[in-house]
């Protein structure tokens, strides 16, 4: 029997989906015409394979599932299915199967195929060069890709999307292939993708429709995300381009608004894109308000922990406020504040993770809304194992030490914030991939698994720079390891390159030039024995300072200023007030030795001075997750810094010695070297207190942009008024704040805006206090490198006494940066500050500075 009259039993599949489709029905209506019997039935005598395909014919038929010798009906599923699983291996642009050469109850087939071409090349035009490769893997164009029409159909509609969330509305997009005629046998064709983004359209105006409750202005400002073209410079971090997705998230916050307000009925009717001819849009936004609601009762169904007073002072909903919706929902549940007082916080953290709190309306009778709220408190849950993944280099206990989810305890889901943070405040995971999974959770047994997910990140930071300053070159070696472990120093094997996973700190620096060489060693051990956290550290540094010899242009070693300094403190964790708090204290000592060292720096030039101190300090520290970008949290320190009061008890008479001194001058070569011993004896043992204080406070304004305030104060005071304050020790306002270079014991005090150290005096101050506001917006928080810009406001002074001291009389300073995190190189950035104020002696003011930080984290 011939192809054209068997008909009934071709399925032939073409290029689209829709052609299947369609055949297939054909197909269907075909077998109808049979009637109920069906078709006839043949046994396979032969099968063969035709077309333009690459693959074999025993290919073919072993995935078609077709066999000789098999019984097959016109019409039926076995040939049906056939079709449909070669259609499905998307292999192929036409498929088409008949019966030819019937003998009697026995039939041959043949299977005619036509390969879909594979993509060669694919050209992208109108865009960058870097954003090709991306395109091409987010919609797999790579070579040998089969090209089907949905592939074509898929790639147009993805770009089309993505250049529209950026605001890109017209976009479009154009997709061509060509046939490619070369040596290789298989069907193959190139590729062309057209993008034209044309411009991004700008919001030209909101309107709003039907509203009169609440005025235009205060809706507009309710839609976070989406913005009309504005001037104002307040809106750098909100552009007036439409993204459909931030539109509809707005359209929600329109309703939150209202019903914030008592308007829990209120509903968008209808929203609409007009064009405007100068290539903007305009938006249309009808609203349909309702009528404005109160509380009115509010009763708890099936609480028995927790009394009604209780509940309700946590709710603090009362009879008789406006009905607001979005209050409610985040006083039973704010699942983006893990840290709300609200009444699922208030049961998860005392065990009742299986707990239910459903608000439930029972009347609303003259706009006066009562409420249930029914709570289902099921039985406490506790942790039954407590596990840890991800961790390759940190050992165990370093984590489990940190954990304050114990198995056995009761379950809190504040202790399980808690332990995120304390993990992310480690420095050894990404604080943005912390993950805690809730594992096996039964409300019968009242148990749960909890397993912390870590990533670790690269904690040890290596710096090595070199350049030019102070008349030569300077060279600097820093080596800092913040997961060391020292029992493995001795153990080769551990050194990868260094011993890892102990969670102790080692960090070494160098830094030298033909003028001066510094050297530095610390160590600390954060969990001192291993069974709660009490930190010990220790610090030993040397630096040697030359004179210039105008003579020779180089360094003099014969005149020379050592410093030798060395430090023990211990730090602890205390319970009261409450946890977040660490007790520290140290000793140190200096040991300052010149030798022909005449500079205006001290008045001596021969002779030593040693400073013996103790330092308590008391912090309190309880910062979000991400210690390089906190998002919420606060971190204060106040100390205080305290040497022997010598002068109660060597007798010397400190007011004669100031008397002489205040008649000597200093222009007279004699006199000059008296006032060098009377310093010299003044400043042998070097006597003072030294009181700090620094806050800082972190604010989540919106997701990710941060507010950071900041205030500081500082002052270094004498016992003795007729010893007087020592020339140590002092504070040195301004600039970039970095102490590379400071061998007296001074603070540096960052202060943008205007040149380093240049708002105190040559001698430094013996009072600071400093304000800043800061506001942080992160470009990408990867675990390779956190990168965010910033802008600032600063204001900050430097005086030698309390009737200079006015803490509003202030150098005031703005400006812009950013900062980039890396774990191997620490923290790195460039402020851009504006000084608006004269420094002290000048008459101008500052103007626009250029700071580069390097390593310091604020």
């Amino acid at each position: 029997m011939e192809k054209q009259a068997n008909n009934l039993l071709n399925i032939s599949q073409s290029k689209s989906l829709a052609t299947f489709i369609i055949t297939l029905l054909l197909f269907t209506i075909s077998l109808n015409s049979y009637g109920q019997g069906g078709g006839a039935t043949y046994l396979i005598k032969e099968i063969t394979v035709t077309g333009n395909t690459n693959f074999s014919p025993q290919t073919i038929i072993a995935y078609s599932k077709l066999r000789k010798n098999e019984e097959i009906q016109v019409g039926g599923e076995k040939i049906a299915n056939a079709v449909k699983t070669l259609w499905k291996s998307n292999l192929f642009s036409s498929i088409d199967i008949y019966i030819t050469n019937i003998d009697g109850n026995t039939a041959d087939l043949e299977i005619n195929l036509i390969d879909l071409p594979e993509l060669k090349e694919v050209t992208i035009l109108g865009v960058r060069k870097s954003k090709k490769d991306e395109i091409i893997s987010e919609n797999k164009l790579q070579a040998g890709q089969k090209v089907t029409e949905n592939l074509i159909a898929t790639t147009r509609n993805y770009l089309t999307n993505k250049y529209k969330k950026k605001g890109f509305l017209n976009t479009k997009v154009t997709i061509s292939t060509s046939k490619v005629i070369d040596s290789i046998e298989k069907e193959r064709v190139n590729m062309i993708v057209k993008i034209n983004k044309g411009e991004k359209v700008k919001i030209k105006k909101i309107n709003f429709i039907g509203n009169e409750k609440i005025k235009d202005k205060k809706l507009r400002k309710a839609m976070k995300n989406t913005k009309k073209k504005s001037l104002s410079p307040l809106r750098i971090f909100k552009r007036s381009k439409y993204i459909e997705e931030d539109f509809r998230e707005d359209l929600t916050s329109l309703v939150d608004k209202y019903k914030e307000n008592g308007y829990r009925d209120a509903r968008i009717i209808s929203d609409s894109i007009i064009y405007n001819n100068d290539k903007t849009i305009s938006l249309n936004i009808e609203v349909e308000e309702g009528e404005k609601y109160t509380f009115g009762k509010v009763d708890f169904v099936g609480n028995t922990i927790y009394t009604d007073r209780v509940l309700a002072s946590v709710l603090g909903i009362n009879k008789g406020d406006t009905y607001n919706g979005v209050e409610l929902r985040e006083r039973i549940d704010d699942p983006n504040d893990p840290d709300a007082r609200s009444l699922t916080n208030l049961y998860q953290n005392s065990g009742y993770l299986f707990s239910t709190i459903n608000p439930v309306e029972v009347s609303a009778e003259g706009n006066i809304i009562d409420m249930e709220i029914r709570i289902s408190e099921g039985k406490p849950a506790y942790f039954n194992n407590v596990t840890v993944v991800g961790n390759d280099v940190t050992n165990d206990h370093v984590i489990y030490r940190e954990i304050r989810t114990r198995p056995g305890e009761l379950y809190s889901k504040s202790q399980i914030i808690r332990t995120l943070r304390e993990l992310g405040q480690l420095g050894f995971f990404d604080a943005q991939q912390l993950v805690p999974n809730i594992k096996n959770p039964n409300p019968v047994d009242g148990t749960l698994d909890i397993e912390y997910e870590v990533v670790e990140q690269g904690s040890s930071q290596i710096q090595l720079q070199g350049g030019y300053g102070g008349g030569g070159f300077i060279g600097t070696l820093g080596l800092s390891f913040n997961n060391f472990a020292i029992k493995d120093i001795f153990n080769k094997d551990a050194y990868k390159p260094v011993p890892r996973g102990d969670g102790q700190s080692l960090a070494l620096r160098l830094q030298a030039s033909q003028f001066f060489q510094t050297y530095s060693f610390s160590f600390s051990e954060p969990w001192l024995g291993g069974k709660k956290p009490f930190q010990l550290s220790s610090s030993i540094s040397y630096s040697r300072q030359f004179l210039f010899n105008p003579q020779t242009r180089r360094a003099d070693r014969t005149r020379r200023f050592n410093i030798l300094g060395l430090t023990v403190g211990v730090s602890t964790r205390l319970n009261k007030p409450d946890d977040y708090f660490l007790l520290s204290q140290a000793i140190s000592y200096q040991n300052y030795d010149l030798r022909n060292y005449n500079t205006g720096l001290f008045t001596f030039g021969d002779g030593s001075a040693n400073n013996l101190s103790y330092t308590i300090g008391l912090s309190r520290n309880n910062l979000y997750t991400d210690p390089i970008y906190p998002t919420g949290g606060s971190n204060f320190t106040v100390s205080a810094k305290f040497s022997f009061p010598y002068s109660l008890v060597n007798g010397v008479d400190y007011k004669a010695l100031r008397e002489e001194r205040d008649q000597l001058d200093p222009s007279d070569p004699d006199d000059f070297a008296r006032i060098g011993e009377i310093d010299q004896e003044r400043f042998n043992w070097l006597e003072f207190y030294k009181i700090k204080f620094k806050g800082d406070w972190f604010t989540e304004i919106t997701k990710k942009l941060v507010l950071r305030p900041s205030v500081e104060f500082g002052f270094l005071g004498a016992y003795n008024n007729d010893r007087g304050v020592i020339p140590f020790e002092r504070f040195f306002v301004g600039g970039d704040g970095l102490g590379n270079f400071a061998l007296d014991g001074r603070e540096i005090i960052q202060l943008r805006g205007y040149p380093n150290q240049s708002l105190s005096t040559q001698d430094g101050g013996s009072i600071y206090n400093k304000f800043s506001l800061e506001l942080r917006y992160p470009i990408t928080l990867g675990a390779q490198a956190k990168i965010y810009g910033l802008s600032f406001l600063e204001g900050g002074q430097s005086v030698n006494s309390f009737k200079d001291f006015n803490p509003f009389d202030l150098q005031r300073s703005a400006g812009f940066g950013i900062r980039i995190f890396m774990p191997a190189f620490g923290l790195l950035g460039i402020d851009f500050g504006h000084g608006f104020d004269p420094i002290p002696g000048d008459t101008i003011k500052s103007g626009w500075q250029t700071h580069f930080i390097i390593g310091q984290q604020f």
